[in-house]
């Protein structure tokens, strides 16, 4: 007689359990309301310093490659050790892009220590970078490769206090030859004047120097209003004539926006 076979009941299959979300860590980062307020406080703290060091980091990496590319292009013709070229628009004179140095560069590697102290410590730290500028007066200190990463940060700025809608900002480039700063306006206690004795022509032709715009042609250049883009304003009296710098550039002959009418 055969033997009886018994089969033991099956158990039900366990339910897969879904994973609960974590928290993400960096951008959007959300902190539970599960724990308790003086720790949220402190998850807080935590981030914010860790997003800043994040910032910090890559300013500081940034740096680095513009350093890179001044100590391998020091002196060439080019780009004039910068390592990159900034055009201009011909018309405004504004920055209007940026590019790669197409020539050759002078040195084969850059010094490791060198670029190191160019990055953290030297005055030039920031040559060779893009910053932007909005009307709004915000502004970004030169820290982009690029200005297309300038362009896109300035967007985003746009889309966060603006409505995503353009105000007039621009991006500018810190070059060798360009300083990233306005040029600071003359002071009283520097010369603002002088008299030439050599010169031969007559007061009219001399006079005649002067090329004041309107503040429109004036601002479509990019040059001041007052003296043209010349930086100087020309007087004679009784065969003595005399330079004085604009009051209204300060001598450098550019457009500002807030520049007196007189």
């Amino acid at each position: 007689m055969p033997a009886k076979t018994t089969t033991a009941p099956r158990k039900p299959a366990a339910r897969r359990r879904k994973p609960v979300p974590r928290a993400r860590i960096g951008k959007g980062l959300s902190v539970p309301k599960s724990v308790p307020l003086h720790a949220r406080l402190g998850m807080r703290m935590a981030i914010l310093a860790a997003s800043q060091m994040d910032a910090h980091k890559q300013s500081v990496m940034t740096r680095k490659d513009a350093a890179i590319l001044r100590d391998t292009h020091e002196g060439c013709p080019t780009c004039h050790g910068n390592g990159q070229i900034f055009t201009k628009d011909k018309k405004t004179g504004a920055f209007s892009g940026s590019e790669p140095c197409p020539a050759k560069p002078t040195k084969a590697k850059a010094s490791r220590i060198k670029v190191a102290l160019a990055a953290r410590f030297s005055p030039d730290k920031r040559t060779g970078l893009v910053g932007w500028t909005c009307p709004c007066g915000k502004k970004e200190k030169p820290k982009f490769r690029d200005a297309k990463e300038a362009t896109k940060a300035l967007r985003d700025h746009e889309k966060k206090k603006h409505g995503g809608k353009s105000v007039g900002g621009a991006w500018y480039g810190q070059a060798v030859d360009q300083p990233g700063s306005e040029p600071k306006p003359v002071t009283a206690g520097e010369p603002v004047s002088k008299t030439d004795t050599t010169s031969a022509m007559t007061d009219e032709e001399w006079e005649a120097q002067n090329t004041p715009l309107g503040q429109k042609a004036a601002a479509t250049r990019g040059v001041c209003w007052c003296c043209g883009g010349k930086g100087a304003l020309y007087s004679a009296r009784n065969s003595q004539h005399t330079t004085t710098v604009c009051p209204p550039c300060g001598g450098t002959g550019k457009h500002r926006a807030d520049q007196p009418v007189t």
